[in-house]
């Protein structure tokens, strides 16, 4: 996306989920400098390797970061990633422009749950949730 287009509602609703995470906030800003490869990002900010690659998918989902795999002197795989150059304006009016361009279901893997709506809008019998505390069948005791 270059800094000229506005993004649609989907898109925005990815970027700003990707930085409403303060790891994934403090990556973007130890990336902003320069390039870096993951084990040494992950020395550099205190993360395992494998949840900051886990955190790393999703700024690169977002756009926000990008990798790419690259050889070492010694012939050794090293993924360095970048920030991806971008620039959002968020004010009320490109929200809203945004806001009519959301689809209606929201990907479960970006963080949204998927959901299926009538023409008015209400949820279908379809719809799947996680049943709350009140929801769940009583145990009786001693039974496992």
């Amino acid at each position: 996306m270059s800094a000229i287009e506005t993004p649609t509602g989907d898109e925005l609703l990815k970027v700003l989920a990707a930085l409403g995470n303060p790891h994934r906030m403090r990556i973007v800003a130890a990336l902003a400098g320069n390039r870096n490869y993951v084990s040494r990002l992950a020395r550099e900010i205190g993360m395992s390797r494998p949840l900051l690659h886990m955190h790393l998918q999703r700024l690169e989902a977002a756009g926000l970061v990008v990798g790419s795999l690259e050889l070492s002197e010694t012939g050794k795989a090293m993924k360095f990633f970048e920030v991806a150059p971008f620039f959002y304006e968020l004010t009320p009016g490109a929200i809203a422009t945004a806001a009519a361009t959301l689809s209606d279901q929201q990907d479960p893997a970006a963080g949204g749950t998927a959901r299926t709506t009538t023409e008015t809008g209400a949820p279908t019998a379809t719809e799947q949730h996680a049943p709350t505390a009140a929801e769940q069948p009583e145990q009786k005791e001693g039974a496992q």
